[in-house]
């Protein structure tokens, strides 16, 4: 019954049930994981995980592409599993065991993990859990949703179990390309040079004797949490556009922009949004994580191409898109997370590299990961392969949080994840900076005037005339520059 899925004879024998497989899975192992931001994802064998470890401790390293979905991270983290996880999670259960340091977190750029692996860096990796649409004759995998670090995990890995998921379309069949850079220090030019380059394999190469077990699922997808736009996230994307037409204006862009990137989040799927009542067109995206956005884009005629490493929609896009998935097959591409976030690619198109930031200071330091400095969110995720490689660095966040106890704009961003020589442009609903070839003093009050809401612009305008008077290229009063995160542990308020 599963032979239109499964295409080697040989491997129907090994089918087994979630409990079986997990058996294969010993205390200690190093587990590579497929799943991307909530796509792609294997499902019913880390259920089986977790339920084995209430019977016998089983404590593992697990590594994914990015985050998890269908709760897999907190019943992993429930069941007491995790002992260390990387690079990437987005799990209130698995961040707070973080925080509680009772998992080990490494917080990795998304490019970095699967060099690590290859290089002998870290790992080696037991086995790869790999959620597929089909097997080929060959015995490669053909991935779903995502690639994600799938398919290094898959060849790197001693022994590799397959999820087969009969939900997921076969019409994904192709949607994939499969390139896996060749070793240092010799390495060849990654052969990317468009949106719609395809270098590789619409499968995962393995040998098929690496196959352990198959594991057959119909659990679909989390679905995407997306707010609509709102007043806020408009006006973000407001200011965004009128800054691409000035950019146009100045010769340094044209009405089809260049390749387009954009974080997962509301936010950014707002400003996405946004273009399809602006008169740019012909658009072209090179990102990690295609949203719904993308594709009402492609609705709208104003995209022509997308490629990224997974799709991740909310219920009703999914619902649409996925429905007639093989409509939108020839102008996408799902790759390898280390090739969809490569510095060489990014540099080589000139992607607009557009992410969210937690806060960031008047010198344009960016904090994407950390609450008051400390206390991880879900991680950088690939906001650092864009924004050092970027043609543009855009880092967006609304001016304020939590009904404007918190300014998104501080003194001194209390944790440094983008450092103010990888930022070119921010922008809140307030307004834009453009910090190109700007000097640190010129800087700080073009963000102040541009960017801060006006509850607070007083309050940081007097914190850098202050700290002018005490010198310095880049001036701070020490014994103040975390005030404002302290006035707000300690009042509920960052407001003075």
């Amino acid at each position: 019954m599963y032979e239109d899925r499964i295409r080697r004879q040989s491997l129907l024998d090994k089918i087994v049930t979630p409990e079986e497989a997990a058996l294969l899975i010993k205390d200690g192992m190093t587990i590579g994981m497929s799943g991307f931001t909530r796509a792609g994802d294997a499902k019913a064998l880390p259920i089986a995980i977790a339920e084995r470890a209430a019977k016998e401790p089983i404590r593992i390293t697990l590594m994914t592409g990015a985050s998890l979905g269908n709760n897999i991270d907190k019943i992993l983290t429930e069941a007491g599993v995790l002992a260390r996880r990387l690079p990437f999670q987005s799990d209130p259960t698995l961040r707070a065991a973080i925080n509680r340091g009772e998992v080990m977190f490494i917080d990795q750029h998304l490019s970095e993990t699967v060099e690590q692996l290859r290089s002998g860096q870290m790992g080696p990796i037991d086995y790869a859990i790999v959620e597929a649409t089909a097997i080929t004759a060959d015995g490669g995998i053909v991935p779903t949703t995502s690639v994600g670090n799938t398919a290094s995990f898959a060849i790197l890995a001693e022994k590799v179990i397959v999820e087969l998921n009969l939900s997921q379309p076969l019409e994904l069949e192709g949607l994939h390309d499969i390139y896996i850079p060749t070793k240092r220090p010799s390495r060849t030019p990654i052969p990317v040079v468009s949106c719609d380059s395809r270098a590789g394999t619409p499968y995962i190469p393995i040998d098929p004797a690496k196959i352990a077990a198959i594991v057959v699922t119909e659990k679909q997808d989390s679905a995407a949490n997306v707010e609509p736009p709102d007043d806020g996230t408009r006006a973000i994307a407001g200011h965004l556009i009128e800054f691409f037409k000035h950019e146009v204006a100045r010769g340094r862009l044209d009405m089809t922009l260049n390749p387009l990137q954009a974080g997962i989040g509301s936010i950014a799927n707002a400003v996405l949004h946004g273009l399809i009542d602006s008169p740019f067109h012909d658009l072209r995206m090179y990102s990690e994580v295609l949203q719904d956005s993308t594709f009402d884009l492609f609705d709208a005629g104003k995209l022509n191409y997308a490629s990224g490493s997974s799709v991740t929609l909310s219920a009703e896009c999914g619902g649409r898109v996925f429905s007639k998935i093989a409509q939108y097959r020839n102008r996408l591409v799902l790759r390898p997370q280390e090739i969809s976030n490569h510095p060489e690619v990014i540099r080589r198109l000139g992607v607009i590299g557009i992410n969210t930031a937690l806060e960031f200071d008047i010198y344009g330091n960016v904090n994407s990961t950390h609450v008051d400095g400390t206390m991880m969110m879900n991680g950088i995720g690939g906001s650092g392969d864009f924004a050092r490689n970027a043609y543009l660095s855009v880092f967006v966040t609304k001016s304020l949080a939590k009904a404007g106890a918190i300014s998104s704009v501080v003194p001194m961003v209390s944790h440094v994840d983008h450092t103010e020589h990888d930022v070119d442009i921010l922008v809140t609903e307030v307004g834009l900076a453009d910090l190109r070839g700007l000097a640190p003093r010129e800087r700080a009050p073009l963000i102040i005037a541009n960017c801060v809401h006006p509850s607070y612009r007083d309050q940081l305008s007097d914190y850098f005339t202050r700290a002018k008077a005490r010198g310095g290229h880049t001036p701070h009063l020490l014994e103040e520059a975390f005030s404002w995160h302290v006035r707000r542990r300690e009042t509920g308020s960052m407001k003075a």
